[in-house]
């Protein structure tokens, strides 16, 4: 696969294409859980940047190496921060990993493998789509550790849960199964015994590359203003419709899409100019 420039280095972290227009992200610090350490955040920013702007890649994958997706904070990295005198890293906009605060314009597939806890659920919350294995455990412990999930999850709980159940998740800090994340919505698929996680979700992500990556980027662009945006309904489709659809309309990938149909064949596409 061919790219524009370079992918940026991030430390533990390992970055391959296992299907065309498909980047995968692997969190590799195993023998942490996959804890990410503050310095960090800001390296996965700017490699969702680079994602975005990379024409090639149409969807991301994001998984953990070893038994657990992500356990959130390096919480050995924040003592030792609270008892020395040295500055604080800055979390950057896009928050927890780059990812639980990410507005973004290409979507992310979570293949949760594992654990998932604190800033790993605040990245998975903000993920387009979610695989989860059946053995993957999900939470947000912050309570029981005397600090909160302060990296975008909080917010928006109650649209995906409900006040309740957002209010269960957070305020009690108890741990769920993957099979309870489907049930609420948070999870799309949990996968049978045995089946590979990654595997199911690159599958997906497949499929999400197999469509128009115009219309891709600017369905999720109308998503994201319904839940994010705080303008209403009305409002959000004006907006979008006058924003990023009118730079899609009449393009190559939408005349192309129809003229297929038409045609009765696959369509081709191009690499979105978004």
């Amino acid at each position: 696969m061919k790219f524009t420039t370079p992918p940026p280095q991030v430390p533990n972290v390992l970055l391959t294409f296992p299907a065309p227009h498909v980047l995968l992200i692997t969190l590799n610090r195993p023998a942490q859980l996959n804890a990410i350490p503050s310095t960090q955040h800001a390296p996965l920013a700017a490699l969702y940047d680079w994602y975005d702007n990379e024409p090639s890649l149409r969807c991301a994958v994001l998984t953990g190496a070893g038994r657990a997706f992500c356990a959130g904070a390096d919480l050995k990295e924040w003592d030792s921060s609270n008892n020395s005198l040295s500055r604080k890293v800055q979390m950057p906009p896009q928050g927890f990993g780059g990812l639980s605060n990410r507005g973004g314009k290409k979507p992310v597939v979570a293949a949760v493998n594992g654990l998932c806890l604190g800033g790993g659920m605040e990245m998975v919350v903000n993920c387009d789509l979610v695989v989860a294995s059946p053995k993957a455990k999900f939470g947000l412990p912050e309570v029981k550790r005397g600090v909160i999930a302060v990296a975008g999850a909080l917010p928006r709980l109650p649209g995906i849960l409900g006040r309740q159940r957002a209010g269960e998740m957070a305020l009690l800090g108890r741990v769920y199964s993957a099979g309870e994340m489907e049930r609420w919505g948070v999870v799309n698929w949990v996968c049978e015994e045995g089946e590979d996680v990654v595997g199911r979700a690159v599958g997906v992500a497949r499929e999400v590359a197999g469509n128009s990556p115009d219309s891709v980027v600017v369905s999720r662009e109308g998503l994201r203003l319904g839940m994010d945006g705080g303008l209403g309904m009305e409002r959000a489709t004006e907006v979008l419709v006058k924003g990023m659809y009118g730079r899609m309309e009449g393009g190559t990938n939408m005349k192309e899409g129809v003229r297929s149909f038409v045609e009765k064949r696959e369509a081709v596409w191009v690499d979105s100019k978004l």
